[in-house]
């Protein structure tokens, strides 16, 4: 649970104690960047990438204990591999197989960059439905569903009980999930005002713009949890909310528990600011 100046995160372990580690943020999150447009959405996302990675990790390892510990050399790597996969299945895949096709069939390249970007979507909505299915991630998925449960019970002011909160909505607007999701809209958008290309080009664009299209998916995500008050952006919202059915999942009371621990750690030090 992040705050405007704290971190907890909590994490029960294999006995079922429930550990809390603390982190007071700093860096970019007191520095001007962040109030900077466009400019703070490729900072904090990138920063909020690191931060969970390294929390996860952190979980990880109260499981497996110190034997299994992964950290270091072997960490990095393992970030920067799944960087790269996510790009090359994500981004350079779609716009090679679209570029591919091209050569057989005579369509344009506004149709056929429509054509990759909605190739794109399908990847991504099918990839999270499938992950949702293995076990372990379903668990993480219920983690983070109790996650939003514990934040809008809070934002509604009920009491943070896991009997109370279990009746709160799955869906978050400031939701990451649907962060994804705006990305790849985005990239269609985008990527399909661009004219004929070659291969090369097409491939380099789709990594060179990228940084871009963040750029513009946070900006508009932070307009639209800012106005959900307006019924037409509560519309534009919807998208964002129904992508969160594939990543969250109904937490057990014992997760539950979890998450409200974390999050009043958090809120404890952000009402002292120790």
């Amino acid at each position: 649970m992040r705050g405007s100046h704290y971190l907890s995160v909590a994490v029960r372990d294999p006995s079922g104690k429930i550990i809390v580690q603390n982190e007071k943020l700093g860096g970019i999150y007191t520095s001007s960047i962040v109030k900077i447009p466009f400019l703070r959405g490729l900072v904090i996302l990138w920063d909020a990438v690191g931060l969970g990675t390294k929390y996860l990790t952190f979980s990880a390892n109260i499981q497996t204990g110190e034997e299994e510990k992964i950290e270091g050399p072997a960490l990095t790597l393992t970030i920067i591999v799944s960087f790269a996969i996510a790009i090359g299945l994500f981004f350079l895949a779609p716009a090679a197989l679209v570029q591919l096709f091209q050569h057989w069939i005579k369509i344009s390249a506004f149709i056929g960059n429509l054509i990759e970007g909605l190739i794109r979507l399908v990847f991504v909505i099918g990839y999270m439905w499938l992950i949702g299915k293995m076990p372990d991630i379903h668990r993480v998925f219920m983690y983070h569903g109790a996650e939003h449960k514990t934040i809008n019970a809070f934002e509604c002011g009920s009491e943070l009980t896991s009997e109370k909160i279990s009746h709160y909505s799955l869906q978050h607007p400031r939701c990451g999930t649907g962060f994804v999701l705006i990305v790849v809209i985005f990239s269609l958008i985008v990527f399909a005002i661009l004219g004929p290309m070659s291969l090369f080009w097409r491939l380099a664009s789709r990594i060179l713009l990228l940084p871009v299209i963040i750029m513009l998916a946070y900006e508009y995500m932070r307009f639209i949890a800012n106005h959900l008050d307006n019924p037409l952006v509560r519309i534009l919202a919807a998208p964002n909310l129904a992508m969160q059915r594939l990543t969250t999942a109904e937490p057990t009371l014992d997760i539950l528990d979890v998450a409200i621990t974390a999050f009043n750690s958090m809120y404890d030090q952000e009402k002292l600011g120790v």
